[in-house]
């Protein structure tokens, strides 16, 4: 990126490390002068690392510089640390966090556990019955705005400061705090119900006397509990047995890491062979199971016998664990509980939902300790014209309570009901249907975000593969031409059926279009392609499942049985990727079907209905290092034995025969967006085996290094092989994504993908999504475990220009450990940033890094359980209601169907929320601050008395039915029409500057309050006649049809329910007249004096401001009128 960044962690006099710093005294500066790291230079050869490993491998403990703290450092936000300290240390102290450790757990014995483990309750509720009340009351008044209105409120208490009737100030705080309870109380009951529900449900636990049904919040550790298929796994477990006989089940673990696909768990082979499920307690046996972890992908632990000679040692891992919401997928399993409650998998990855607070409501908290520091000033200077008389002190209290209407009580009240009126009007959005807001205080945070995190699998693409292309080298197929490969397939096999029962070639060749070259070239195209299919077919970890088999009449032959065994519509396949999924169902539909698979055989059903059978000898799982998989197999019929191989480019390249097409036609096929997959083999005679096998074997049993060992004896045998084929599958996008995520990019919006993905996936969807424009390069950020590796590859990022970064998670967390501004820094100025094999947790840590450094409002948008820590951590969370459940769109603020949706959800009711809060806050402010003028106007006028100028209901009308319906009409203004934000999305831009709510409008507002408050009291006082009573009557009129006039002034786009409330606030003013006698003298309000002198000091007080708006949209319209026009 930009050359001008150094790449040192410490910079001592560094505008940066002060600007990272500033605001943040918890922030450390890091001083490590022992290591030379730090006076690098920026591109730096390897060798200088190898010299002196030590320098960043043990790094020395980084120095805290405390900042100098004074009074000033106290009065400007130390308080704040100093108390958030105090609360945090007392918080420690009564709850302190138990050390999580390894156990022995005993099967089916809790009682033996040596420590009290977690009770297996899910809570996510926010409070209980003592701590509702001081906690709803705590989030209310640690806003400033509340807390100062409670403060005056009190104040009325005390005969001295009593200025009015007490319920003109109780009344309005009372209704703000008993809706928020209500609206709290609603939340905290629905969420209870859930938790209750979860808690409840019932599993038979195995005991010595038979099966008992038990709550799941009473699991214990140590409990054998039995789940039956489609039943959510209560609590992380050891997969002991199952009723399948393969020994091994399938889990759906879509709420837990975001995928779809079923994941293979193989139960623990000492348990799994006892006769019966009672003899689980005969036997004695243990399970000792590693520290609860973070890491949902790993576990490491042992299973011992140890009532047999000599005792049986088996090691687990991650295949034999059965982790908490998951879900058993085939058969009925029965496992021992080893972490519940909070010591889980899933738990420890959710981070608590935080209370979201809006960007707009703490700038207007901001304003209103600007204006609450104006009204000390103005009874300041009150108290001061008075001459500091008498008990002074007293009077400028007076003076403060006098002026509390400069900060309206009515602007949260107003505030509120336009948040929920938003929400209304998303939710009724026929252009975005089944769109649900569930936090309704924060819908203008949609109109001001600038980074969105979302998810890849699920929301940007519908995990559905579709097979697209074949690649032999010299031919392609595409999905137009699979018919081709279907007759080659009928034919060859035909050909080998014909061999095998006549002795002599089958003389009917395939319907294809005739060809001039010889038929030799013909069939040897035909055999390729037929052991293309073939090593598709086989190299794979794919399952068939059949639902219900049909049963039909007794069968003739074996043939015949077999293919009415397998020959069911209900087969459905399962493995761990959905990519091997879609070619096994590509492999069917060109004649050759996998119909059945156990842990040491297959079988493939032939177009004409015969059965082959493999023997499966060995498989090499993929894994993201070696970033290939493998099978041997040994054919049924002849014996041969054939190793096969697929994998990435990247790692297939060096390991097949010289090819002059590979490289490109993989490069043609990404470009396309595909996912690809080089196929290759090895044929093996007997011996090359066996040679083999007795390698493995030895290198398997090895204790000291032995992954490296294994993975070098499989080497041996990928050496030129012989390349197959090349195929492309497309993951599907979602509808609309590419127009989407074109729009937000417009509207300057910068997307980062966060997926568990794989690499190769991440970037291909990137590309194929336009989330990475085709003009744009793309950085892929290599592994990185050490902090001399991050150094040097980050200066090699460094030096790229505009391109797009993908990087993986254990990569990402080396960086953050040791370059966190740097690299944030770094990737903050790219077009687009892809982090793949993120786990939940480290979804969340980007979020909040990006919510630390650049102070932007961001959104994350997820469809699974995986994504919702991502989601509750920023700004505003989306969750989308998909294939994986319902856990992500129930933990997020606002609810869609589609990603499409969120581009009218942003632009046009984002834009408006927040449009319409900023008009409607600065309004009623200003409402409070022309009262407030008049008031200082009128006691400095009457030998600066402490009396109210209005007083009783003329206060409380004038905030409510006089001028309410007017102001809150607002709500239904807008700039632009609904289409002109989404043809121009640029004018979103705007909107994240802030400019509609800034100190810059703010003081606008306040000269123009300062101005008709002024007008309006010194025209009544020139004007008023005879009697006192007649200038209450004349400025508070003129003041009715002022804030009217200017209602109108502020509006942009007029709607008929505006008018409406115009008319009635007008009526009941008028209305009210003939009642408040106490106030006005009603045969002077009939008068026409009395009509005459209130029309010119209106006119006076509005004229001028409707004549600079007209000239201000004549020579400065602003950028969204010329559009309009």
């Amino acid at each position: 990126m930009a050359d001008s960044i150094p790449l040192n962690p410490v910079r001592k006099n560094s505008r940066k490390t002060a600007y990272y710093n500033a605001g943040r005294p918890a922030r450390y500066q890091i001083e490590d002068e022992s290591s030379n790291l730090d006076e690098m230079p920026l591109m730096m050869s390897e060798e200088a690392f190898e010299n002196d490993e030590s320098d960043y491998q043990t790094l020395p403990r980084a120095r805290v510089s405390q900042r100098r703290r004074g009074l000033g450092w106290f009065l400007c936000g130390g308080w704040k640390v100093l108390c958030s300290s105090c609360c945090e240390c007392l918080v420690h102290t009564c709850r302190r966090k138990k050390e999580l450790k390894a156990r022995t757990v005993w099967l089916g014995h809790p009682e033996k556990c040596e420590e009290k483990y977690p009770k297996n309750a899910i809570k996510n509720q926010k409070y209980n019955i003592v701590t509702f009340v001081p906690g709803v009351l705590y989030q209310q008044f640690k806003f400033f705005l509340n807390l100062y209105f409670l403060v005056v409120a009190c104040s009325q208490f005390v005969p001295s400061l009593k200025i009015g009737y007490l319920y003109t100030y109780w009344a309005p705080l009372g209704f703000v705090l008993a809706v928020t309870m209500v609206r709290e109380a609603v939340d905290e009951v629905r969420r209870c119900r859930r938790d209750k529900e979860m808690n409840s449900q019932l599993y038979s636990k195995l005991t010595v006397r038979g099966k008992v049904q038990v709550k799941s919040s009473d699991i214990q550790v140590g409990d054998l509990i039995i789940v039956e298929k489609n039943q959510r796994i209560p609590a992380d477990m050891i997969f002991l047995r199952t009723s399948e006989k393969t020994g091994s089940c399938f889990i759906r673990t879509d709420q837990l890491d975001g995928e779809t696909d079923w994941k293979l768990r193989v139960a623990v082979v000492c348990t799994q062979r006892l006769p019966a499920l009672g003899d689980l307690f005969s036997i004695s046996a243990y399970v000792y199971a590693q520290k609860p972890q973070l890491d949902i992908h790993s576990f490491e632990g042992n299973f011992t016998r140890e009532d047999c000679d000599p005792p049986i040692h088996e090691s687990l891992s991650i295949e034999n664990t059965l982790w908490a919401s998951t879900v058993v997928a085939s058969g009925t399993v029965i496992g021992v509980v080893i972490y519940t409650g909070k010591e889980m998998r899933s738990v420890l990855n959710t981070s608590q939902s935080k209370n979201k607070v809006g960007l707009l409501d703490l700038e207007l908290n901001r304003l209103t300790k600007a204006l609450f520091l104006a009204q000390v000033v103005l009874s300041v200077v009150m108290v001061a014209l008075q001459g500091f008389l008498g008990p002074w002190f007293r009077n400028l209290f007076r003076f403060v309570v006098l002026f509390s209407y400069i900060i309206p009580i009515s602007l949260r009240v107003n505030l509120d009901m336009g948040k929920s009126a938003y929400g209304w009007m998303i939710m009724k959005d026929e252009n975005i249907p089944g769109t649900v807001v569930r936090t309704s205080t924060i819908p203008e945070e949609l109109g001001r975000l600038v980074y969105l995190l979302t998810d890849k699998t699920g929301t940007l693409t519908q995990n559905e593969m579709v097979f697209k292309r074949l690649h032999l080298g010299t031919v392609s197929y595409g999905t137009d031409t699979m018919d081709e490969i279907q007759s080659h397939i009928i034919q060859s096999y035909a050909q080998v059926s014909s061999t095998q029962s006549n002795g002599s070639s089958a003389s009917s060749t395939p319907s294809r279009k005739p060809q001039p070259p010889a038929p030799k070239v013909r069939k040897s195209v035909s055999s390729r392609i037929h052991e293309a299919v073939k090593a598709i077919a086989l190299c794979h970890n794919v399952t068939p499942v059949y639902e219900s088999r049909v049963n039909g009449a007794s069968a003739e032959s074996e043939g015949t049985e077999a293919d009415q065994d397998f020959s069911d519509d209900n087969r459905t396949y399962q493995a761990s990727s959905p990519d091997e999924v879609a070619l096994v169902r590509w492999t069917e539909s060109v004649g050759l079907t996998l119909v059945n698979r156990d842990l040491t055989s297959l079988q493939l059903k032939t177009p004409a209905g015969h059965i082959l059978t493999y023997y499966i000898l060995q498989i090499f799982p993929f894994t993201s290092e070696s970033k290939r998989m493998g099978i041997i197999v040994r054919e049924e019929a002849t014996g041969d034995i054939t190793f096969y191989m697929k994998g990435a480019d990247v790692a297939m390249a060096s390991i097949v025969q010289y090819n002059d097409w590979l490289e490109e036609e993989c490069g043609n096929m990404a470009r396309e967006g595909l996912r690809t997959l080089v196929v290759a083999k090895k044929s093996l005679t007997e011996e090359q085996y066996q040679d083999f096998e007795s390698r493995y074997n030895q290198a398997k049993l090895s204790i000291h290094d032995r992954s490296l060992k294994v993975a070098a004896v499989v080497e041996s045998l990928e050496r030129e092989m012989e390349l197959l084929c090349l195929t492309g599958v497309e993951d599907q996008l979602q509808a609309d994504v590419r127009p989407t995520l074109e729009l937000l990019r417009n509207a300057g919006i910068k997307i980062w993908m966060l997926t568990g993905d794989k690499l190769e996936t991440a970037t291909c969807i990137a590309k194929s999504s336009h989330l990475v424009s085709r003009s744009q390069d793309i950085h892929v950020f290599k592994p990185v475990s050490s902090r001399g590796e991050a150094h040097l590859e980050l200066n090699a990022f460094r030096r790229k220009h505009d391109c797009a970064l993908v990087i993986s998670g254990d990569s990402l967390e080396v960086c953050l450990r040791y370059y966190e501004h740097e690299f944030v820094e770094l990737a903050c100025q790219c077009p687009a940033v892809v982090c793949c094999r993120c786990s939940p947790t480290q979804k969340a840590q980007i979020v909040r890094l990006l919510q630390q450094h650049t102070a932007n409002r961001t959104c994350a948008i997820g469809d699974g359980g995986n994504d919702v820590s991502m989601i509750q951590a920023a700004d505003c969370g989306i969750g989308i209601e998909g294939k994986e459940g319902k856990q992500a769109s129930l933990a997020a603020d606002f609810s869609i169907t589609q990603f499409k949706h969120i581009g009218r959800l942003l632009m046009v009711h984002g834009r408006n929320s927040y449009k319409r809060s900023a008009a409607l806050g600065q309004f009623v402010m200003h409402r409070g601050m022309i009262i407030s003028t008049m008031q200082a106007v009128f006691s400095s006028i009457f030998y600066f008395a402490s009396v109210p100028l209005y007083q009783g209901f003329l206060m409380v009308g004038y905030a409510t039915i006089y001028t309410m319906f007017p102001v809150f009409s607002l709500v239904l203004d807008q700039d632009v029409k609904p289409e002109m934000a989404l043809l121009y999305p640029e004018l979103y831009k705007d909107l994240t500057k802030g400019r509609s709510l800034s100190f810059k409008t703010f003081l606008i507002w306040v000269l123009i309050s300062v101005y008709q408050g002024g007008i309006l009291m010194y025209g009544a006082l020139v004007l008023f006649d005879q009697e006192f009573v007649h200038v209450v009557a004349i400025s508070f009129t003129a003041l009715i049809l002022t804030e009217l006039l200017m209602v109108a002034l502020t509006v942009r786009t007029w709607h008929w329910l505006m008018v409406v409330a115009e008319l009635i606030s007008l009526g009941c003013y008028l209305a009210s007249l003939a009642f408040l006698n106490e106030y006005f003298d009603l045969s002077f309000i009939t008068t026409r004096v009395f009509l005459w002198k209130v029309c010119v000091i209106t006119l006076v007080s509005c004229l001028p401001l409707y004549i600079i708006k007209y000239l201000k949209r004549k020579f400065s319209p602003p950028s969204y009128s010329k559009l309009s026009s």
